[in-house]
């Protein structure tokens, strides 16, 4: 009785070493037993840490993006689901990951593996130090925009009052954040996308800005887009409308032009300024004297706008580059 009963506990210690081994070699391949995230460490069945869900995630993406931009995705994500901030996964790198993300981690690798982008999988994105909803069907906003808003911060500081309009609002990100920048500012925003007037408001709310949110279309005539707006003058507009030609659709990484909105990104290259032209017109109707009008720019079509607005009967119109040393934003004078 004894020998069966040592050979009954010889084999349930085989079948956990095999056990053992083999969660080991799946962990190797980034998954686990049931599609949860556990590891094995000194033969105990262990929650994976923080160092090794970056690791999976960094691998899951390794075919979509650059080795540099995966470490940055694969920190982003595991410290967005995990609740850890960058300071602290370096200074506790071996803590273990709440047992409540392990669905998410691998839901969020299945997605950056097929090239949805990083903001969309984990629903928000930072923009001039605020968080900000976004999801498809709203563009995503991009660092150099945060230069035009921080240009038109810099023109008007110390005013206060002011009335200002946001064509093409997106996410909101433009009027949302000066809201906060522009003391006591009237900002309306418009945009023809029923989605992206909705995300906006939400991400108003979100920050306590005080925006209203209008359906509209940079497109009709001036005297039916101005009947559409809450005001009849502004002292500041700015738009980062559609500016990319769509012979440049097909440089257009995977991530961009088969999950951004293309309405929010694309022209006809037969009239790549069809929207300054438009948004130019009605802002010399709409603009107080000395009001000012802002645009984000294609680097290619600088010369090409600035002639344009100074053709519309604008002055001081003037060019600028961003960071990277590229022509992305105009400024014009009525």
């Amino acid at each position: 009785m004894l020998f069966c009963v040592c050979i009954l506990l010889a084999c349930n210690y085989l079948i956990v070493a095999i056990f053992c081994i083999d969660e080991c070699v799946k962990l190797q391949k980034g998954t686990s037993r049931n599609g949860g995230w556990i590891s094995v460490k000194n033969g105990y069945l262990c929650r994976m840490e923080r160092r090794e869900a970056i690791a999976c995630i960094q691998e899951a993406v390794a075919a979509v993006y650059s080795r540099e931009e995966a470490r940055v995705i694969a920190w982003e994500v595991a410290g967005h689901l995990c609740g850890f901030t960058r300071s602290q996964g370096i200074a506790d790198p071996t803590a273990a990951i709440p047992a409540e993300a392990e669905a998410g981690i691998t839901e969020a690798c299945r997605q950056l593996a097929a090239g949805r982008p990083l903001q969309y999988v984990i629903g928000e994105t930072e923009f001039y130090g605020l968080s900000f909803a976004v999801a498809e069907g709203v563009l995503i906003p991009r660092p150099e925009t945060e230069e035009l808003v921080q240009w038109i911060a810099a023109d008007w500081a110390g005013r206060s009052g002011l009335r200002v309009l946001d064509v093409g609002t997106g996410s909101g990100a433009i009027a949302v954040t000066l809201a906060h920048l522009l003391h006591d500012a009237a900002i309306d925003a418009v945009d023809i996308s029923g989605e992206a007037l909705r995300i906006a408001a939400e991400n108003a709310r979100r920050h306590g800005a005080a925006v209203q949110f209008v359906g509209n279309d940079a497109l009709a005539a001036t005297e039916q887009f101005a009947g559409r707006l809450p005001r009849d003058r502004y002292d500041i507009i700015v738009s980062n409308p559609p500016y990319i030609p769509a012979s440049e659709y097909a440089d257009m990484r995977d991530n961009v032009r088969l999950w951004e909105p293309s309405e929010a990104l694309f022209v006809s290259d037969s009239d790549p300024l069809v929207f300054y032209r438009a948004i130019g017109h009605h802002a010399l109707h709409l603009l107080n004297d000395g009001g000012r009008l802002y645009f984000e720019i294609h680097e290619r079509f600088g010369q090409d706008v600035c002639a344009l607005m100074q053709d519309e009967g604008f002055s001081e119109v003037k060019r600028r580059n961003d960071l990277n040393n590229k022509q992305r934003m105009v400024r014009c004078v009525k």
